[in-house]
């Protein structure tokens, strides 16, 4: 058997093209994001559906995507990141052409779910892959600073490319651009990407998926259908009780399993709580963002699809330039300031956006969206850093995983709360009734962007930084008795 590192047995141009296709993917997956935002509008007058139709055309790709991501990185390190991947690009790819083909509001949200699964494989299998191609920590954080920077360019992308398809092709058109880049991935991948896998593989958690699926599935429809039903009716307090319910049987399974899905015990240090928390508001705000600012731009404004994604281009061009300023200022100074920053930006920004009317000047809007993206600029590095530094280093795969499963939950409920709240307090059509009825929902956004500030200086006591030991797997308990009963069969 051969020594060599997969690093030293793949030429160099090799390794660019494997970089090349597992950013490709991540592309794939931010342009989505951000594209299918710019589309909703119109996909609300083809489809004639409500604002919580809308909430379930994003909300149904990032439950799924935030309930399966520690199951796929388990999955890929257990089966094979090559494998995985390419399963995940087979059904994000074919999704994405069924969400173009599909008839109705139900049949869009079915195949934006399947979206979703092959989304979650995405992302965990092909930092796994960067990981094993890319061996020496110095060309490890080349590529993985290249790959950063792609879902920067994704992110800005998004809005001006979503825009310009719909003008040209319809709204169903935004789902066309996956499908040329999601089979040359494929291909690519068979052809280049060395199959990988861990010496040893997590333990499936089947029981812990479960529930953590319908804990998210469960708070999402109480969230978002909760305007029309009523919030006291028995139909949306059920749903609130199975959410609840759900969350105590994991807390109360997951600590007996030697390997967890949610490992619960990590959140004892409080940085690491609070990157995670930060992560659920920080994103939620963006998500929230991308949400009312669309709906604002195209249905109040009348702005082309066109012209409404120009008009978003600050927000991800300061969010992009300030990225990297945020990594160096953490790197000298630690992360209270970038924290600090953002929390302010993210606060001060929503606040103004309130006051939006028929008449906003684009110097408002420049000036508001572009403080917004300093704001998320600012906390991206801070968050990362504030959970891989949270934990000892021997938790770090666990802690990324879930790290990014935050993040797509703080989109999911970005867009279910903000949404609600809009829905609750409309009056007539978005036209007329969007400015009123949104007043609320931006300064739901304003109390996410303050929680960053508090939890940004929080996270960075003295006191905080003292409690990551509490993670350490030496000062976590064993496994329960029945646990190990159940390793050995027994």
């Amino acid at each position: 058997m051969s020594n060599q590192s997969p690093s030293a047995a793949i030429g160099g141009g090799k390794r660019a093209v494997v970089l090349a296709v597992c950013c490709s993917a991540l592309f794939m997956v931010g342009l989505d994001n951000t594209i299918v935002n710019v589309g909703l509008p119109a996909i609300g007058r083809t489809l004639h559906t409500t604002v919580a139709g809308l909430q379930w055309t994003v909300a149904g790709y990032t439950i799924v995507l935030a309930s399966l991501l520690m199951f796929s990185g388990a999955a890929a390190d257990r089966i094979g990141r090559r494998t995985i991947f390419q399963v995940g690009l087979s059904l994000f790819t074919m999704g994405s052409w069924l969400c173009s083909l599909a008839p109705s509001l139900a049949w869009l949200i079915g195949f934006r779910v399947l979206q979703g699964v092959g989304g979650s494989m995405l992302n965990p299998a092909a930092l796994g892959i960067i990981t094993n191609t890319f061996t020496t920590p110095s060309e490890r954080a080349k590529a993985i600073g290249v790959w950063d920077g792609v879902f920067g360019l994704s992110m800005a992308l998004g809005p001006v490319a979503g825009g310009i398809l719909i003008n040209v092709g319809g709204w169903r058109s935004i789902f066309w651009a996956n499908i040329p880049v999601g089979l040359a991935a494929i291909a690519l991948t068979a052809l280049f990407v060395p199959e990988s896998r861990a010496e040893r593989g997590r333990r499936a958690d089947p029981v812990g998926q479960v529930l953590v699926i319908v804990m998210l599935a469960a708070l999402a429809y109480a969230i978002i259908q909760g305007p029309g039903y009523g919030w006291f009716s028995p139909q949306i307090t059920g749903f609130f009780v199975l959410s609840l319910t759900a969350l105590g049987l994991l807390l109360r399974y997951e600590p007996r399993r030697r390997e967890p899905l949610v490992d619960f015990r990590l959140f004892r240090s409080v940085p690491f709580s609070a990157a995670n928390m930060t992560a659920v508001c920080a994103i939620a705000a963006t998500a929230g963002f991308l949400f009312l600012t669309t709906l604002y731009l195209q249905d109040v404004r009348d702005f082309s699809a066109a012209r409404a994604g120009l008009t978003i281009l600050p927000m991800p061009v300061t969010m992009a330039l300030c990225a990297p300023l945020s990594g160096r200022i953490l790197a000298r100074r630690g992360p209270r300031i970038p924290l600090v920053v953002a929390g302010t930006a993210l606060t001060l920004s929503s606040a103004a956006l309130s006051r939006l009317s028929f008449t906003s000047g684009p110097l408002f809007l420049i000036a508001t969206y572009g403080l917004f993206g300093i704001g998320v600029g600012m906390v991206s590095s801070a968050i990362t850093n504030g959970v891989m530094s949270g934990v000892p280093k021997s938790q770090a795969g666990v802690a990324s995983g879930m790290n990014s499963a935050s993040r797509q939950l703080g989109t999911s409920l970005g867009v279910a709360i903000v949404g609600s709240v809009l829905a609750a307090s409309l009056r007539g059509s978005l036209h007329a009734g969007f400015l009123g009825a949104a007043h609320a929902s931006w300064w739901v956004m304003a109390g996410c962007g303050y929680a960053v500030l508090l939890l940004g200086i929080i996270s960075t006591t003295a006191w905080a930084k003292a409690t990551v030991a509490r993670a350490a797997p030496e000062s976590l308990p064993a496994p329960s008795r029945a646990d190990n009963s159940k390793r050995r069969g027994g």
